[in-house]
């Protein structure tokens, strides 16, 4: 282990082989750093957190030259990874992360800058949630998923694998696109199908669920199933799928 300079780990905390540790870093209480991590300075680990091995906690984001997100001040604030969160082998997750207690990350995703993710989330193996994101609590992303830049994602959303989020209508092309970009917003409980595609910008209701495969051009009313390439509103969710009728909803 190397670089621990103005660094407090906790004595029960446990490091294992080749880590490094770079200034003004804490690691608190019973937190696990397997082989090989690396933990950039500023980083913040909770009491009984589980770094596995090859992760890297507290990337400096590299701003592309002729990116329109990722511009700006370079300035951020420390990663925070909040108690008994778990982070998988060769993640990646940027500074000025936040995620909250409990959240679950799988093996190689990568997380940005200027993300929060809520209490007991769960983001799956090699998902990537890029910057400027907001992920509420008890939420599930499953493997390969993309989320896109600027995107809202309420409580209790789920979202299948391989499905992909968008943010730019113009891509790439004219200047007028820096001034329309915008994830798309899911309300509470909202659920994404398998390999859906989700255009800029677009609202998916309170409950509604967009089948597996499916075009979302425009936005979805609360508690409907949307399908199809244009997505067109099928039927009503049913009520024992409603949100409200979980049993692990508390409100």
């Amino acid at each position: 282990m190397s670089g621990l300079d103005d660094t407090f780990i906790h004595e029960t905390a446990t490091i294992g082989r080749n880590v490094v540790v770079e200034g003004d870093v804490e690691v608190g209480p019973g937190a696990i750093i397997g082989h090989n991590v690396v933990i950039r300075s500023g980083v913040r680990v909770g009491e009984g957190a589980v770094i596995m091995d090859g992760a890297v906690l507290g990337k400096l984001p590299a701003r592309a030259s002729l990116s329109a997100t990722t511009g700006g001040s370079t300035e951020l604030p420390p990663l925070v990874v909040g108690r008994r969160v778990t982070i998988g082998a060769n993640c990646v997750i940027y500074r000025g992360a936040e995620l909250g207690d409990g959240v679950f990350v799988g093996d190689l995703a990568t997380i940005r800058e200027d993300v929060r993710i809520g209490e007991l989330t769960i983001i799956g193996r090699g998902a990537t949630v890029e910057n400027r994101t907001t992920i509420g609590r008890k939420c599930k992303i499953e493997s390969e998923a993309y989320i896109t830049a600027m995107t809202t994602m309420e409580d209790y959303c789920f979202v299948a694998p391989c499905a992909a989020f968008t943010n730019d209508n113009f891509l790439g092309r004219t200047e007028e696109r820096k001034k329309r970009f915008g994830g798309p917003i899911l309300r509470r409980g909202a659920r994404i199908g398998a390999n859906a595609t989700l255009l800029p910008g677009v609202v998916i209701g309170e409950d509604a669920l967009v089948a597996a495969g499916c075009l979302v051009t425009r936005d979805v009313p609360p508690g409907m199933i949307v399908v199809g390439v244009p997505g067109r509103v099928l039927r009503p969710v049913p009520d024992d799928q409603l949100i409200e009728n979980q049993v692990f909803f508390d409100g």
